[in-house]
């Protein structure tokens, strides 16, 4: 009678260890495969500032693609130092949006607008883009309805920017801003240069000593889609979603 009872507890104590080991399998799996998507396909990002608004707001969730321009250690979490270098690299178009480390501590992400490439020579004059001595041409449209924390809602001027062959939607909500009127940029080899489409309140490249240029190292992604987005609410704050999801920008592409 000891001896299968003996028996009995022993195999089901191999059977919890199995069942066991097994579970801890299919997570480091799942763990695995999570962490391979995130580094080479997409990667999950929130706006946490209004730097990029209309098109982008705070609290929306994006996906941006990994494969866009190639590979580098920022690609990894953590920015592991597994890839030396960039491999299958590729430069972003002008108007791109993209996700980058500010190579003022190659940890922090931002998101802005890429608006010059290597060589082109840049500049503002009372907020107007002149790119290699061609002004980019932008008309007003209907004022953007900001709503802040409080439910207060303000009317911003809101522009049409013909950027080349794209065109999208920016904030310009003062002249003669901090950085309406500028120097002479041109951007170095292997580098470009971006802007934030809230022109004024965005800390980018026309900062220098803080932002500056954007090596192409430091390159993370190309932001796609809004997939998700809420307003004044955090995503685990689930009770608040009905009342602060954003229904009409789910699955939204990003311009």
């Amino acid at each position: 009678m000891k001896k299968t009872m003996l028996l009995q507890m022993s195999l089901f104590l191999k059977m919890k260890s199995n069942n066991f080991f097994s579970n801890i399998k299919s997570i480091s799996l799942a763990i695995l495969i999570a962490l391979i998507i995130r580094s080479f396909a997409a990667e999950p990002f929130n706006i946490p500032s209004g730097s990029m608004k209309p098109g982008l707001l705070v609290g929306d969730f994006i996906f941006v693609s990994k494969w866009s321009y190639g590979y580098s250690k920022h690609s990894l979490p953590f920015s592991l130092p597994i890839i030396p270098n960039r491999i299958f690299s590729k430069f972003p178009e002008r108007g791109d949006v993209v996700v980058f480390k500010t190579p003022y501590d190659n940890k922090t992400d931002y998101i802005k607008r890429v608006i010059g490439l290597p060589g082109d020579k840049i500049k503002i004059i009372n907020g107007q883009i002149i790119i290699n001595d061609n002004k980019i041409y932008k008309e007003k449209t209907e004022n953007f309805i900001d709503v802040d924390k409080r439910g207060s809602k303000k009317r911003l001027r809101k522009y049409k920017e013909y950027f080349f062959n794209k065109e999208f939607e920016i904030l310009d909500i003062m002249d003669n801003g901090p950085v309406d009127n500028t120097q002479l940029y041109t951007v170095p080899k292997d580098h470009f240069f971006v802007m934030g489409d809230n022109r004024d309140n965005s800390q980018d490249s026309r900062f220098i000593r803080s932002v500056g240029y954007i090596p192409i190292d430091n390159l993370v992604g190309k932001a796609q889609y809004i997939f998700f987005s809420l307003e004044n609410s955090r995503f685990f704050e689930i009770w608040k979603w009905p009342k602060a999801i954003r229904y009409k920008r789910i699955i939204k592409k990003i311009q």
